[in-house]
C-alpha cells in the first residue's frame, strides 16, 4: 500500500513539475492590458456591440462606463434589447441621457431567437449589423454586466493598432467580495488560465486560442475575413470559438466540404491577444455556492466537448492532480511514513506556489493558495453536475434559455 501511494503521489509531483515548467507560465499574471500606457497615433472608428437581456440592474452602470469612454475617435454603442422584460431600453436610455450622450447610444430591438443561433451571438449579430453602416474599423463586443474602466477602450485600440493585431481580449476583474468569491472565483481564472495560457494564445505561432467575452476587440475585417458571428452562432463559450475562428483564419474552415474547399482560398491566418485587466471589472455577483455552481456547470461539458471519455479521464485526472498531495500529507501522518507525508507536502506546496499569483492578483488571504485541493474537488462536481444537466436535457440554460449541444468549434 505505501508503495502504491508514494507512486501515485510521484506521479502527481511529475505532473506539478512539468505543468510549472513546460505549459506556458499559465500561472503567472504579468499578461495585463494596463501594463504600459498607450498612445494613439491614429483614431479608428468603433462600434461597441452590447446584447442584454433583463439587465436593468446593472445597465446603469456598465452602459454609463462605456459612454463615459475617453476614446478621442468616433465611438457609438449599439445595445441589443434581447426582449427584456424588465424596461432595460428604458434605463438605457435613461442613462444616455444623463450623461449626456444620446446621439451616442443606439438601441436595437432584438428580434424573435432563430433556429440555430444562441441567444447572446443572435442579439450581437443584430447589433454588428446595425453598426456596420458606421463603417467602423473596429467592434467592440462587451456583455452589459462590465463596468469599463474609462481608459479600456483607448487601450485596447492602441495594443491592436500598434501590435497589428485581429483580436484583443482582456478577462475583465471578476468581483470577488463574499466568502464563495473568495474561494471560488480566483480558481476559475486560474483553471482558464490552465486550458488558454495566455502566452502560448499570444504566440501567432501556437495554435492555442481563447478569449475573454467580457471585452473583446475585433477588427472588422478579421471578423468579414472569417464569415462573420454567424459561423459561431451555435457556441455556448463564444469567446473562445470566436478567437479560435480568428487564430485559425475561419470559423468553419474545418467543417467545410471538399467542393467548398476547392471553390474558396484558404485565408491568412489572424493575430489574437488575452490578458488580464486591473481596472475594468464585472459586476456580477456570484455571492453564493449555488450562483457559482450554476455559472461553472452550464459550460463545463461544453468544454470538454460533450464526450464521455474526456469526462472520464477529468474524473481521474482532477484527484491525480490536486487531491493525492494532501492525501498522502495525511497519510504519511497517520502510518508515521515520513517519505509520503513530506513528499505529499513538497507536492502541495507547488500547488499553492502555482496558485498564488492569481490569488495575490485578486488580493485574497495566501490561505485561499492552500485550499487549492477543496476547491479543485468542487469544480470536479460542478463538471460532473455539468454532464448530468446536459444528459438530463437542461445543459446550457441562461436566462431561461437551455441549448442543445451543437458547439462546433
Amino acid at each position: 500500500m505505501d508503495v502504491t501511494v508514494l507512486g501515485l503521489m510521484l506521479l502527481s509531483l511529475t505532473i506539478w513539475l512539468g505543468l510549472l515548467c513546460f505549459w506556458g507560465q499559465f500561472w503567472r499574471t504579468d499578461q495585463q492590458l494596463e501594463v504600459t500606457e498607450t498612445q494613439l497615433k491614429s483614431l479608428p472608428v468603433v462600434c461597441a456591440v452590447v446584447p442584454a437581456r433583463n439587465e436593468a440592474e446593472l445597465i446603469p452602470t456598465s452602459l454609463r462606463s462605456l459612454l463615459l469612454q475617453d476614446y478621442p475617435g468616433s465611438f457609438n454603442v449599439f445595445l441589443v434589447d434581447d426582449r427584456s422584460t424588465d424596461r432595460t431600453a428604458n434605463f438605457a436610455e435613461g442613462v444616455a441621457h444623463a450623461v449626456g450622450k444620446p446621439q451616442q447610444l443606439h438601441i436595437i430591438s432584438g428580434e424573435s431567437l432563430p433556429s440555430g443561433w444562441s441567444g447572446k451571438l443572435w442579439a450581437v449579430e443584430q447589433g454588428i449589423k446595425s453598426a456596420s453602416k458606421f463603417a467602423p474599423d473596429y467592434f467592440l463586443l462587451t456583455d452589459a454586466d462590465i463596468e469599463h474602466d474609462p481608459g479600456n477602450l483607448r487601450r485596447l485600440v492602441a495594443k491592436a493598432v500598434q501590435e497589428d493585431l485581429d483580436l484583443v481580449s482582456v478577462m475583465v476583474r471578476l468581483r470577488c467580495k463574499s466568502f464563495w468569491e473568495k474561494l471560488l472565483i480566483p480558481a476559475f481564472v486560474f483553471f482558464f488560465q490552465k486550458l488558454y495560457p495566455f502566452r502560448w494564445v499570444n504566440n501567432p505561432n501556437n495554435p492555442i486560442a481563447g478569449a475573454a467575452g467580457g471585452s473583446i476587440l475585433i477588427a472588422r475585417e478579421a471578423l468579414e475575413r472569417i464569415g462573420g458571428i454567424q459561423v459561431i452562432r451555435q457556441a455556448l463559450i463564444d469567446d473562445c470559438a470566436l478567437a479560435m475562428a480568428v487564430k485559425r483564419g475561419a470559423g468553419d474552415w474545418g467543417l467545410r466540404t471538399k467542393e467548398e474547399f476547392s471553390q474558396s482560398p484558404i485565408p491568412s491566418q489572424g493575430r489574437i491577444w488575452l490578458g488580464l485587466s486591473t481596472l475594468t471589472r464585472s459586476l456580477r455577483p456570484y455571492d453564493s455556492l449555488a450562483t457559482i455552481w450554476d455559472m461553472v456547470a452550464r459550460t463545463a461539458y461544453t468544454q470538454l466537448n460533450y464526450s464521455p471519455l474526456l469526462l472520464l479521464g477529468t474524473l481521474v485526472a482532477m484527484p491525480l492532480i490536486y487531491l493525492v498531495a494532501p492525501l498522502c500529507v495525511i497519510l504519511g501522518a497517520i502510518w508515521s511514513n515520513w517519505a509520503i507525508a513530506l513528499t505529499g507536502l513538497l507536492g502541495w506546496l507547488l500547488m499553492a506556489l502555482a496558485y498564488y499569483p492569481t490569488i495575490r492578483f485578486y488580493k485574497c488571504s495566501l490561505w485561499f493558495a492552500l485550499s487549492l485541493p477543496a476547491i479543485a474537488f468542487l469544480y470536479t462536481l460542478m463538471t460532473l453536475n455539468s454532464a448530468l444537466r446536459h444528459w438530463q436535457g437542461r445543459g446550457g440554460a441562461w436566462k431561461g434559455r437551455v441549448y442543445p449541444s451543437s458547439d462546433n468549434l
